[in-house]
């Protein structure tokens, strides 16, 4: 038997025997298994590299390697990219949200993998980012081509995505709620009770195989948490709006710095541009070496000096004022050291910077409420809380915020200041950004799939699907006596004119010629080029559905020609197959 025949049968037997709803509950624990390994593996491969890295360095002087680890890790990590991956696998969770946008749920095999060797070259090194987008996009791949191989539909698809990306903030948090929250708030997918249940089994599974893989300990150790007076809920909501202005620093501050990239087109210079600004910031501040947790661990715990250890500042804490500029640097300067190990050719998230500066952001204000005599609170609490603001407000999030810091720091005494702080948070930031880090490139573009159904249902349209090619091509120098010729075997009243090269340069409407067509005395007199008038608009093939509607409605068009980048005429849209295909993607969307 050869390998194609058992896979049919394979196949071909599933579909017999197990039914398909109870099949994607087997696929999606199945989905919490594999993610939570590789949660694991990443989590391992980080470590051991940074224990290599960082061994035999004294911690009272500067440590110079730090001027080139990160620089090398940087340099490996994008000539692993461009030699071997030969992709983009940046920005791990805006390509989710693409895929669940544009590519039916798809995934590409190698994300499987290759986030993972990158991203632990990258931050093992000292990348000042994150390992969670690239593990929730090799989670969410895992899923995709695990539903892939066994035939199962783009709805199912979606679930899985979810699924692994559930797994994969469960796995590397042993935080089962967040996984499933940050499905919902960050992934947008319009999930059902029916569809909640994967999303759970996946969490509790990788969860659960994560605390027996390595404990049953929180992820960030916390002494305790002082108990929360209510007298200080005026400051919790003043921590909160800080958290909302600091997260519209950090959103606006990264996409900013990763531009300047951008237009860099010497890869080579952009590489070293970008390890060389890395490694002089992380020898000035090195509590921005890498994923930054050792250091929030340190700042929560009132172990202030171990974040001058290597450093210049070192003893810097006996001084409030040299502290709290050395924390406002930090939190300044963690923007550029994470936008340049990205926009440089590393690869990383933004999950552990908006907890890095979130937790330094909460225990300045607490610190400085204390100082000054305005009030007494706990640095460490603040600095939890403003954790949970920082991520309710970059990633638009408030309830993963939340749910995140109390299940990582197991710090739930603090769960109603941490609701005040990631809701007050949130309120802000949406003042000024409506989309999330991850989703505020796609939303430009509109490719955003929302929670706003009838949004969704657009994103999931393109305009090429509904273009309409049955239009007779007229040329500018034809005839009306040929123009009547072509009218007697046409189907449609309208009629594209082009010229040579088929740029479109106008159109014919039967009603504009109906006086004149029959007067055979004019047939040669008239041209089309006469004839012809400009439309109302014309569409590109790549406008999105809201744009087309947009154009629709501001010109109270029924059919509008469409031509493509170089401007050729390509067909026509109506707005009735417009009609006509969003009720039939709204049927194949709302069902189960």
């Amino acid at each position: 038997m050869s390998e194609k025949d058992w896979y049919i049968k394979m196949i071909l037997w599933r579909e017999k025997h197990i039914k398909e709803s109870n099949f994607i509950l087997i696929l999606s624990f199945i989905v919490g298994l594999l993610t939570s390994l590789a949660a694991l593996l990443l989590k391992t491969l980080i470590h051991q590299i940074h224990v290599w890295v960082s061994s035999g360095s004294a911690v009272d002087h500067a440590n110079y390697f730090y001027l080139l680890y990160p620089a090398l890790g940087i340099f490996l990590t994008a000539l692993f990219v461009r030699y071997l991956v030969r992709d983009d696998i940046g920005h791990g969770v805006t390509k989710i949200l693409h895929a669940i946008s544009r590519r039916q749920g798809r995934i590409k095999r190698h994300n499987t993998w290759t986030s993972m060797i990158s991203s632990s070259i990258t931050i093992g090194f000292g990348g000042s980012v994150g390992a969670e987008a690239p593990i929730v996009l090799t989670g969410a791949a895992i899923g995709s081509n695990l539903g892939s191989f066994f035939k199962m539909n783009h709805k199912t698809l979606m679930i899985l995505i979810g699924c692994g990306s559930a797994g994969a903030i469960a796995g590397i948090f042993k935080a089962p709620i967040a996984g499933l929250l940050f499905t919902i708030e960050v992934l947008m997918l319009d999930f059902t009770v029916a569809s909640i249940m994967p999303l759970l089994i996946s969490s509790v599974t990788a969860a659960t195989l994560a605390y027996f893989m390595s404990g049953t300990g929180v992820a960030i150790s916390f002494a305790g948490a002082q108990a929360f007076e209510m007298i200080n809920i005026p400051w919790v909501i003043v921590l909160g709006i800080f958290c909302g202005l600091v997260s519209l620093y950090l959103i606006r501050g990264m996409n900013t710095v990763e531009g300047w990239y951008k237009k860099i087109k010497n890869p080579w210079f952009k590489i070293v541009l970008g390890a060389c600004a890395l490694g002089l910031l992380i020898f000035i501040f090195p509590p921005l070496y890498g994923e930054g947790y050792e250091s929030i661990e340190s700042l929560i715990n009132g172990n202030l000096t171990e974040l001058t250890h290597n450093s210049i500042f070192y003893g810097v804490q006996q001084h409030f004022g040299w502290l709290a500029l050395y924390l406002l640097l930090i939190i300044i300067f963690k923007v550029f050291a994470s936008a340049s190990t990205n926009g440089a050719g590393g690869v990383g998230g933004v999950f552990a910077p908006s907890l890095f500066v979130g937790s330094f952001t909460g225990f300045l204000v607490g610190t400085a409420l204390n100082y000054l005599g305005i009030s007494s609170v706990s640095p460490g609490n603040f600095a939890l809380m403003g954790m949970a603001g920082l991520m309710s407000g970059v990633m638009h999030a408030p309830l993963t915020g939340m749910f995140l810091i109390a299940e990582l720091t197991g710090g739930y005494d603090l769960f109603l200041p941490l609701m005040i702080v990631a809701s007050v948070s949130f309120m802000t930031i949406f003042l000024f950004e409506k989309h999330s880090i991850y989703s505020m490139r796609l939303a430009q573009k509109g490719e955003l799939l929302t929670h706003h159904k009838d949004k969704s249902v657009l994103t999931l349209m393109r305009v090429e699907n509904l273009i309409e090619k049955d239009f007779e091509v007229l040329s500018p120098e034809m005839t009306l006596g040929d123009l009547v010729k072509v009218i007697s075997k046409a189907k449609r009243n309208m009629f594209p004119v082009t010229d040579k090269h088929g740029v479109l340069l106008g159109i014919v409407l039967l009603d504009d010629i109906r006086n004149i067509m029959f007067r055979q005395e004019l047939y040669g007199r008239f041209k089309v080029r006469k004839l012809m008038i400009s439309p109302p608009a014309v569409l590109n093939i790549t406008d999105s559905m809201e744009t087309v509607m947009k154009i629709f409605d501001d010109t109270n068009a029924w059919n509008l020609p469409v031509k493509d980048d170089n401007k050729h005429y390509v067909g026509f849209v109506s707005k009735s197959k417009i009609f006509n295909s969003y009720r039939k993607v709204l049927v194949h969307f709302s069902d189960e």
